[in-house]
């Protein structure tokens, strides 16, 4: 008998354009050979061009799919995404706590790629107090951090590493602050070990529109390496390499007419046809 693969475990909403939230996450997990489960906690009416509407999908139903997930499968690593409210906030964390998860990576979605805004604003305190002690690892970019210090989005490095800091003291254990809304021709993200150690990781910024789903992707690409079982800086070094390879070929991939998806997987698919070679 084969040896089952790693599993990992996506809790975030639905994009029904395809190209972020729970369809970029298993998408990530195939692309790294890791079986995807997903727990549903929000439904999106959503495209390139923008948000259209939200469905959250009810607590009490949001906690019957994460039992039903972890007492069947041995899962190795959780993503976490979109949580638009605070009660699933409570709820998701509550059946993490139940099922003793571990690996656990917090992508603290607020703002969409077109602008729209996905998480209620007495949400950001329901992270802080029931997530952030739970996370191996939380991964936001610059404006999430700003949001969730209430302060302003930081700009330089010394402002980036004093914001990972403060997250750190929020209880978050390991930090990764992505550089990928800053400036410059170099995207430079910053890791804050809870050892106090702290880890660039930078590639060339692209020219491109089509970044939809960059930070799914990116938070994914660690819980899969993770749940593989590489440590978390190289889990995090392997994520960096993979999202930038997949900004590099996303204009390959024709799909809406605003911002389009990552090409989540640009080392299988034949460049010149789409097919798988």
């Amino acid at each position: 008998m084969s040896t089952p693969p790693p599993v990992a475990l996506t809790i975030a909403g639905s994009d029904s354009s395809g190209g972020a939230g729970i369809q970029a996450d298993l998408k990530t997990f195939a692309a790294h050979q890791v079986y995807g489960a997903s727990v549903i906690v929000a439904l999106t009416a959503q495209n390139t061009t923008g948000v259209r509407a939200i469905h959250a999908v009810p607590a009490e139903f949001v906690a019957q799919q994460l039992d039903a997930v972890f007492e069947d499968l041995d899962v190795a690593a959780v993503k976490i995404g979109m949580l638009a409210t605070a009660e699933l906030i409570e709820t998701v964390a509550a059946g993490l706590i139940r099922h003793k998860a571990r690996n656990i990576v917090l992508d603290p979605v607020m703002i969409a790629a077109s602008g729209a805004k996905l998480l209620q604003d007495d949400a950001v305190d329901a992270i802080r107090r029931h997530l952030f002690p739970l996370a191996t690892l939380i991964t936001p970019n610059l404006p999430e951090a700003a949001t969730l210090l209430r302060t302003g989005i930081a700009e330089t490095d010394a402002a980036i590493d004093e914001q990972a800091g403060k997250l750190a003291a929020l209880g978050a254990a390991n930090v990764l602050i992505k550089g990928g809304h800053g400036a410059g021709d170099i995207s430079s993200d910053l890791l804050l070990l809870s050892d106090g150690a702290r880890q660039r990781f930078d590639a060339p910024r692209l020219a491109t529109r089509n970044t939809h789903g960059t930070g799914c992707t990116l938070s994914s690409a660690i819980a899969a390496g993770l749940a593989k079982g590489l440590a978390l800086p190289e889990a995090v070094g392997h994520a960096k390499r993979y999202i930038s390879a997949a900004i590099a070929a996303a204009d390959q991939v024709q799909v809406g007419h605003g911002h389009g998806p990552v090409h989540h997987f640009h080392h299988w698919w034949d460049q010149s046809d789409g097919r798988q070679p």
